[in-house]
């Protein structure tokens, strides 16, 4: 697609941990569909050349030690100014080419957060059990915090500054995108998912998630975030389990004190809840909004006179709080 330098600095963000036999592709991709971009490419400790077949294909690579996805996303939103960010993986599963529209929906929502709902291209797509653990951890995380989302553990995402910069990446490993998906949901940010491609691993490529180890992972992070974003949730049910217990060994008074201590607790962490978000959205309101006052338009003009085709038609899903 026609492509415009008023969009802005666009950096693609790309994490990878032994990734030399995709990552090559994959910034050739990048750099082809958006020209005018950065691309770095994050290393996460790799033993396989990626960096050096990253920057052999034209990214800025750049590295991070400390083992784990969450690491490497929060040092890359510390250490890159930009005003448009990219966050892809490197194995080459995603559909790069796909990128330039992604930034485009960003821009001409304005939304903060466009994530890059997968749609599998073959069987294979997806290893065993892994498209069934993610159906039913978005059905969790929508229960638990009213997200709207069909695909929260994807790693293709396009995200304003402004969402960036008030983002407090406190996970380490694949809980990166459960956060992220959390944050966009609690700050009530203007958000979108679009359908992108995603295929088999090229040949070489090995996954290093795995299913079970990272999947209880994901569920203790999802625990973790209720206790600090949704307390009540969590709290009210605890309170009831407590009545009902102590009642059943006979003792009305403590269930009456427990269940008073536990709803006490979950109004306490409500009120620190609402104070930091309240700051969040606070330093949220100071950054420009997608595209900003000096694109030509205004927020949300086009970046070309004539519409896309893929893009004219109505988005399939526009989850609440846009």
């Amino acid at each position: 697609m026609p492509w415009a330098s008023s969009a802005g600095r666009v950096a693609v963000l790309v994490p990878c941990f032994n990734e030399a036999a995709a990552v090559g592709d994959v910034v050739d991709d990048l750099r082809a569909a958006l020209p005018d971009a950065t691309v770095y490419v994050y290393d996460n400790a790799s033993t396989d050349g990626t960096a050096a077949v990253a920057a052999a294909h034209g990214a800025v690579v750049r590295r991070e030690p400390v083992p784990g996805k969450g690491n490497v996303v929060r040092r890359a939103f510390a250490d890159v100014d930009a005003d448009v960010y990219v966050l892809v993986d490197g194995d080459d599963t995603y559909d790069a080419t796909a990128v330039a529209d992604l930034v485009e929906v960003l821009l001409s929502g304005p939304y903060d957060h466009v994530v890059g709902a997968r749609r599998a291209r073959t069987g294979t797509a997806y290893r065993p059990g892994h498209a069934a653990g993610n159906r039913a951890l978005n059905r969790v995380v929508g229960l638990v915090f009213g997200a709207d989302t069909t695909d929260m553990l994807s790693g293709y995402r396009v995200m304003s500054r402004r969402f960036v910069k008030t983002f407090p990446a406190r996970s380490r490993g694949f809980e990166v995108e459960t956060e992220l998906t959390v944050h966009a949901t609690a700050l009530r940010v203007p958000q979108v998912e679009v359908p992108v491609g995603f295929r088999d691993r090229p040949a070489g490529s090995e996954s290093k998630l795995r299913t079970v180890r990272d999947g209880l992972r994901i569920l203790g992070w999802v625990a973790r975030l209720a206790h600090s974003e949704r307390p009540l949730v969590l709290h009210a049910p605890l309170a009831a389990v407590l009545v009902a217990g102590a009642a059943l060994l006979g003792s009305p008074l403590a269930a009456a004190l427990l269940g008073g201590l536990a709803v006490a607790t979950g109004l306490v962490l409500d009120g620190v809840r609402r104070g930091r978000q309240e700051s969040l959205r606070l330093a949220y309101l100071q950054l420009p909004v997608p595209g900003g006052p000096s694109r030509p338009g205004g927020p949300g003009a086009p970046l070309v006179g004539e519409p896309l085709g893929a893009l004219a038609a109505p988005r399939p899903r526009v989850p609440a709080g846009t």
